[in-house]
């Protein structure tokens, strides 16, 4: 890792509903935190189906409702290039996961987001793009839990030594 930044990339299918959700989730526990200027925050899609695309209405909403905006957001499409560039590839589920440990790159770095959630009672996000306002509720829940237990994971493997080098 370098020692500039931590670099988190959260990865769905089309980088349209969970992966933005994810980033604008984590974008808003960073700044509160006061972390901004130590942590990069992406997301991506392992298809390029909504390249240059905002996220979906209904993400949009549901960040809206918990004072979250990502409607600045942009569909892009996962490149074996972020797989070195990012610390922390996190894929919303197992076929996404499989998608990025397809690329050719630092495939070691690639985990399961609800890897941080243990709680949760589930290893996988849902895609709620098919269902209703109800399932992008449910997913950021999740979104939210996992967002909380990577932002700690992150201050106790980097930031900590960072902050005071004696520790």
């Amino acid at each position: 890792m370098r020692n500039d930044k931590v670099r988190v990339l959260f990865v769905c299918l089309g980088n349209i509903c969970r992966s933005p959700m994810a980033e604008g989730i984590f974008r808003k526990l960073v700044a509160d935190a006061g972390l901004a200027d130590r942590i990069l925050i992406d997301s991506a899609g392992t298809h390029g189906y909504h390249i240059g695309e905002p996220p979906d209405e209904r993400a949009q909403r549901t960040a809206g409702r918990h004072g979250i905006d990502i409607s600045g957001l942009r569909g892009r499409e996962a490149t074996a290039a972020d797989l070195d560039t990012f610390d922390y590839v996190l894929a919303m589920d197992y076929e996404n996961r499989d998608n990025l440990r397809g690329l050719r790159g630092d495939t070691a770095k690639v985990g399961m987001f609800l890897a941080y959630a243990p709680g949760c009672g589930c290893t996988e996000v849902p895609d709620p793009y098919f269902g209703g306002c109800e399932g992008f509720e449910h997913v950021y829940r999740l979104l939210e839990e996992a967002a909380a237990g990577l932002l700690a994971d992150i201050r106790e493997r980097h930031l900590r030594l960072a902050e005071n080098p004696y520790k």
